[in-house]
């Protein structure tokens, strides 16, 4: 039988599992994006693409931000790319420190990511459906997103790892 006082056991060291997942998403989620920011700088020299302003625009579509000048719209822009990308990585160390590692936990929150994307950018006018898309775009649009989720998932679980050994000692 429980007592009150393991339940309120249970209950704190869930929530203090919570918070460590948390802490542990923000950095893997800045060290996906950062990871994600090289592979795209590394793109956009062998194919010739400009630098997207899609998150200058969801930021001025969502929350009324209007540039001054390109500087700030820069700004804004890789504001807006490294908030989106840190945010995300919380839901990959949720899944880490809930028992969902590895590539189960990285095709899962890939699926959440990029599927937020592909519905996220029409609702808001950003982008075309997917469906309209060229295969290369698609294509290049899922490794992106492929290596952002990898990235993170790497860095949520050996971050969650090492909490465990932490643990045990």
């Amino acid at each position: 039988m429980r007592t009150d006082k393991q339940t309120t056991e249970d209950t704190s060291n869930t929530a203090a599992q919570v918070a460590g997942a948390i802490g542990k998403g923000i950095v893997a989620g800045l060290v996906g994006t950062a990871v994600m920011t090289v592979a795209q700088m590394i793109e956009m020299q062998l194919s010739g693409r400009e630098s997207s302003d899609t998150p200058y625009q969801a930021a001025k579509k969502v929350f009324g931000v209007k540039a001054e000048d390109e500087e700030s719209k820069e700004t804004v822009n890789n504001l807006m790319h490294f908030a989106y990308g840190t945010a995300w990585g919380i839901p990959r160390a949720l899944l880490a420190e809930f028992g969902s590692r590895g590539a189960a936990g990285t095709a899962t929150h890939f699926g959440a990511v990029w599927g937020a994307a592909l519905i996220m950018l029409p609702s808001l006018d950003l982008a075309e459906p997917v469906t309209e898309w060229e295969p290369e775009a698609v294509g290049k649009d899922a490794l992106l997103h492929g290596i952002y989720a990898i990235a993170t998932g790497l860095a949520a679980d050996a971050l969650t790892s090492k909490a465990d050994k932490d643990r045990e000692v």
